[in-house]
């Protein structure tokens, strides 16, 4: 049942930017459905006061079964949907199995089409609705060691571009939002999909993974990135985008992510090659 707050449907919010968009925006007087994959997560957010639903962007009919719950529990009036979920695959290309990419895609990108289509048709009927993709800096600018993450959300960027000016004029809004270094656990939940499918002691940069990834990967005293700033950025950002009578339609979250778009608007194609190998 409707209760005349207006109504948000977010994925990802067992931890990092979801867990806290969810409670800061339920916060500022939004009812949020927190959507996690698995269902321990779910009943953990609903004893802290929030409603939550399963939803995994990886099982297809799974989608719509949320969509279709977030819609009778709000008298298929939802006001916006924030797709935020995504996971890291850390390694080298070369070393990237397709069948890992496939997965990948699934998640950070496919799944979001998904459950956005099956949301539009009660968007379009109520003539209103604010759809969110959580992005990156690596939605525009492509980092070593990243290339399965950085596909997805350079294919994200993409789509979110098309279906903002295919939705022109119908009031529905399509809002990019873009972090950079952000604390959240993503490098954590990145484990088990590097151990499912890099295998590391095989690759011709063996010396590399151990060196380099793996310390970063598995460390648990890593520092935080330089200019790393807490989810609460994120929220900050999506609140404006949710409720300005006109959002930008991107938002560029970080001093790296601000700073990179425009140093890309100036540098050649080889200037940043060479940038990125002294980095």
């Amino acid at each position: 049942m409707t209760d005349g707050r207006k109504s948000l449907l977010i994925t990802g919010c067992s931890s990092g930017i979801g867990y806290d968009v969810a409670h800061g925006m339920a916060a500022r007087g939004w009812r949020v459905l927190a959507a996690c994959r698995k269902e321990a997560d779910c009943e953990r957010l609903e004893g802290e006061g929030l409603e939550s639903l399963v939803l995994d962007y990886e099982d297809q009919s799974g989608i719509g079964d949320a969509a279709r719950e977030a819609l009778s529990r709000t008298d298929g009036k939802l006001d916006a949907v924030f797709n935020n979920g995504a996971y890291a695959v850390p390694g080298l290309l070369e070393d990237l199995p397709t069948d890992a990419l496939r997965a990948n895609f699934e998640a950070n990108f496919f799944g979001h089409h998904e459950l956005t289509r099956c949301l539009l048709p009660a968007f379009r009927r109520q003539g209103h609705g604010r759809i969110l993709m959580n992005s990156s800096v690596l939605g525009f600018f492509a980092l070593p060691w990243r290339g399965s993450y950085n596909s997805t959300k350079f294919a994200v960027e993409g789509w979110a571009d098309t279906l903002r000016r295919e939705l022109r004029s119908t009031g529905i809004r399509v809002i990019l939002i873009e972090p950079g270094p952000i604390t959240s656990s993503i490098r954590q939940n990145s484990i088990p999909h590097y151990e499912r499918w890099i295998d590391a002691p095989s690759s011709a940069r063996a010396d590399e993974y151990r060196k380099r990834l793996e310390p970063r990967l598995y460390s648990e005293s890593a520092k935080p990135d330089p200019f790393e700033l807490p989810a609460s950025a994120v929220t900050r950002c999506v609140a404006h985008a949710l409720t300005h009578p006109n959002p930008r339609p991107r938002y560029r979250i970080t001093v790296p992510t601000k700073f990179i778009y425009i140093a890309k608007r100036f540098m050649t194609t080889r200037m940043a090659d060479r940038f990125m190998s002294r980095s």
